[in-house]
């Protein structure tokens, strides 16, 4: 139930209160989803692996806190943001580095995948819930 896709694909969802849309269109979701995984693909080219795998550290420091990862990952994707194209949405751009960075991440240190998944919603949480709101009543109009 905790899986986080960045292929287009909208098998997980969020518990716990986090991140709650209102009812919308599968197909809305499924257009948004792809076209962030179309980005990511452009972005996962570009990144460099020291920022991931710089990331993967911290994520490796079981002292840190949440909020400590969440700070790091926060860091890191701004970091990032100064490569990306000017003409896109900041928000959608570091919507998508945040979700790029988590599959770098995963696919090299699959143990790490909870740990990692619950650091990106925590943040997308944090940085994105009015963005994606507001983005998902978009597409739907």
């Amino acid at each position: 139930d905790d899986e986080l896709q960045t292929d287009g694909n909208r098998s997980g969802h969020f518990q716990n209160g986090e991140l709650e849309l209102p009812p919308t269109n599968e197909e809305v979701i499924r257009i948004i989803a792809a076209q962030l995984a179309e980005i990511g693909d452009q972005f996962d080219k570009e990144i460099q692996a020291r920022v991931a795998e710089d990331l993967a550290q911290h994520f490796m420091n079981e002292r840190l806190s949440r909020e400590e990862i969440t700070l790091h990952l926060s860091r890191a994707v701004n970091e990032l943001l100064t490569s990306i194209p000017s003409d896109m949405a900041q928000e959608k751009a570091m919507l998508v580095l945040a979700m790029v960075l988590t599959k770098k991440i995963v696919n090299t240190l699959p143990s790490l995948l909870q740990r990692v998944y619950h650091a990106t919603v925590n943040y997308m949480n944090q940085q994105f819930h009015d963005y994606i709101i507001e983005m998902v009543s978009a597409a739907k109009q």
